[in-house]
């Protein structure tokens, strides 16, 4: 079970990081919009919740595989995320 704990934190780490990286962009550019930015961190919310809820999902019959594909889509989504910071 430890690689469950281990993807609840990597899970809390990335989205808790970028979130971090969107704030600190909005202090290095204290006369820009933030609407941009607050959009990005709105939306890293909604991804940690999403991933958070399918980790607690009951029944699922191939754990291995489906713990794989939260991995997998927290990648994807982190990477998106970033993306968009980096567009700022």
């Amino acid at each position: 079970m430890a690689s469950i704990k281990n993807l609840k934190k990597d899970i809390n780490f990335v989205l808790g990081d970028i979130i971090q990286e969107c704030y600190t962009w909005e202090l290095e550019n204290p006369k820009a919009d933030t609407k941009k930015s607050q959009a990005i961190v709105d939306e890293s919310i909604v991804v940690f919740d999403g991933l958070i809820e399918k980790m607690h999902a009951k029944g699922i019959e191939n754990k291995k595989a489906h713990f794989k594909a939260i991995g997998a889509e927290l990648e994807t989504s982190a990477n998106n995320l970033l993306d968009k910071i980096n567009m700022l």
